[in-house]
């Protein structure tokens, strides 16, 4: 599954494109080319991302497909975050720790976006979730 969330990308009168997410009102940016808004959308989604774990705040799941949007993704790192945790669900990290035979804090990290774990622990946490890693490059 991939975590790519809906953004409006709408021309500017005086040039360049402005971007705004349909799932969170904090998240906008611009560009002077469509490449460079989508680019700096990326940018913006993963800080949007990253500032709501820090803070403790809900992240939706993406709005269903809409007509006229681009979906962006994250980078790498806060997906594999976002994907951890929603696989984890309601169980606690404890149980994770426990299923993966290591400490709290080291399952922690797993969630934490500053952090790049290995494929390795990456592939053995979704193995314990139930569910399997799946590499894509687009």
């Amino acid at each position: 599954m991939a975590m790519t969330y809906p953004a409006t990308i709408n021309p500017e009168p005086e040039g360049g494109f402005f971007v705004q997410f349909i799932d969170f009102s904090e998240a906008f940016t611009e560009g002077d080319t469509m490449e460079e808004a989508l680019f700096n959308a990326a940018e913006v989604l993963t800080l949007t991302l990253n500032g709501r774990m820090d803070e403790g705040q809900e992240i939706p799941m993406p709005s269903p497909k809409a007509d006229g949007c681009h979906y962006i993704a994250p980078d790498a790192k806060t997906q594999a975050v976002l994907l951890l945790r929603q696989a984890r669900g309601n169980r606690p990290l404890a149980e994770l720790a426990r299923a993966l035979e290591t400490s709290w804090p080291q399952a922690k990290r797993l969630e934490d976006p500053r952090h790049w774990p290995s494929l390795k622990t990456l592939d053995r946490a979704a193995r314990v979730l139930g569910k399997r890693l799946v590499l894509s490059m687009e």
